[in-house]
């Protein structure tokens, strides 16, 4: 287990269980007093024939806590709504707060994303007035998946840790404890905290492989997020076999949207490993899913990598046709983000075929996309880079090291040795130019040396 992952102890998740048993037991206690004294009954009144009065004096001072069976049983001879009895929370009360967060639930799935952040705030007080952890938790969760989306790292983290403090008690399956360390590790990812991410994702699996329930979907999910995790590592091996076992198990599944997001994956592998025709091949078959759903926004992202792919084949114009497309949808759906890796796809294609004019204007848009993000350093570093070279096309060494150097402070922010290595090979082939053997081949090394850890 990585010494960067916060993770519970199980001394401290051993006292968190027992406090929280402890609490509930005292609220259900207090409000079998409450309702036998206006009920106008005594403890032995109460008890009747089943129990003694002790045991019902036990239940009230929060000493036992009853079975479900008794609970029913006493609730019925109060008069009363077993689950308010239980956990202060009507069946009809329960029932509105479960279809506010379907619906909520419901608009994150169509990636309605304002209107879903709009009804898990409006819905947050009547949650948490129910005192239901497994309520707290799934509107955690879906906020928290919300905001990621959003950009808003640092938030859903804080969610998402007040969800897994909540999942420790023993009222949680191991699958709604691996699904929450998995969306941490999603968001870890998204901070460029990959070693920390992977972390998450293999305590994730451990969990999802303990119980007993089918957890395949959730599984797919993890081995094509730690996928991703050593594909940015330059781990290319590892992320094969990870996106493989993703595969399997979506298309076991049936689930289209699970195998669309997972063909994805695999062409974005099979692209880094040189196959590009097997990743063209993955990539259509992932955008006829998408069509199939009608996911414009994946879509979008999905035609980014295709027009990629396309250029890497010899086809710049059907690239350049592709990444437009990509450009338009992600505009049109509000990703500007996605538009922004779009934008730079084409001023790699514009720099590799001779147009250093229009790959400064495109690399220079996408940065204006991009913004400050802190999830999206990897394509910040990426854009300056392909400026910095169009720069130095144009022969404006100075302004072509202001954005070399840019895009190293970018891979600084990830800890990636690799990234910093391509840098440094750019700053390299500048001082080339300026005839800085020396300091050239000090950058060089500097490259050549962090590259010697990484495996293709």
């Amino acid at each position: 287990m990585s010494s960067t992952t916060s993770y519970v102890s199980d001394s401290t998740a051993t006292r968190q269980q027992r406090f929280s048993a402890a609490q509930a037991g005292l609220r259900l206690g207090e409000r079998l007093r409450q309702l036998r004294v206006a009920a106008g009954m005594t403890q032995t009144e109460l008890a009747g024939d089943r129990f003694s009065k002790e045991y019902v004096s036990q239940i009230e001072r929060g000493k036992t806590r009853p079975t479900p069976d008794t609970i029913q049983w006493l609730a019925e001879r109060l008069s009363v709504d077993a689950g308010f009895l239980a956990n202060g929370v009507s069946a009809d009360e329960r029932g509105r707060v479960d279809a506010a967060l379907a619906r909520a639930d419901a608009l994150l799935e169509a990636r309605r994303n304002d209107e879903a952040l709009a009804e898990f705030e409006r819905v947050r007080s009547a949650v948490l007035a129910t005192g239901l952890p497994e309520l707290e938790v799934r509107a955690l969760s879906g906020e928290a998946t919300v905001r990621m989306r959003r950009a808003e790292i640092r938030d859903a983290i804080g969610l998402l840790e007040r969800a897994r403090a909540l999942t420790e008690t023993e009222t949680f399956s191991d699958i709604e404890r691996a699904d929450v360390l998995f969306r941490l590790g999603v968001a870890r990812f998204k901070l460029n905290s990959v070693q920390t991410a992977i972390a998450l994702f293999d305590e994730a699996l451990k969990v999802a492989d303990a119980s007993e329930i089918p957890s395949d979907h959730l599984r797919s999910n993890i081995f094509a997020w730690r996928s991703r995790c050593y594909r940015r590592r330059r781990d290319l091996e590892a992320a094969r076999e990870d996106v493989e076992r993703a595969l399997e198990l979506a298309e076991s599944l049936n689930d289209t949207r699970t195998a669309a997001d997972v063909y994805f994956q695999a062409s974005i592998i099979a692209d880094r490993e040189g196959h590009w025709v097997l990743a063209r091949s993955y990539a259509e078959r992932a955008k006829a899913a998408y069509e199939e759903l009608s996911d414009r926004g994946n879509l979008g992202r999905l035609l980014n990598n295709l027009g990629g792919i396309n250029f890497l084949l010899g086809h710049p114009d059907e690239a350049l046709a592709l990444l437009k497309d990509s450009v338009r949808i992600a505009l049109e759906v509000g990703n500007d983000d996605e538009a922004a890796h779009a934008v730079n796809g084409i001023a790699q294609v514009h720099l590799r075929t001779g147009d250093v004019a229009r790959a400064e204007e495109q690399a220079r848009y996408a940065l204006k996309l991009l913004g400050d993000r802190v999830d999206e350093m990897h394509e910040i570093g990426n854009a300056q880079l392909v400026l910095g070279r169009a720069l130095l096309a144009q022969d404006r060494l100075d302004d072509a090291e202001q954005a070399f150097k840019a895009g190293e402070a970018a891979y600084d922010q990830m800890s990636s040795g690799s990234h910093r290595a391509e840098a440094w090979i750019a700053q390299g082939d500048l001082a080339t130019r300026r005839g800085e053997d020396r300091k050239a081949a000090e950058l060089y090394r500097r490259a050549a040396d962090a590259l010697q850890d990484v495996r293709f």
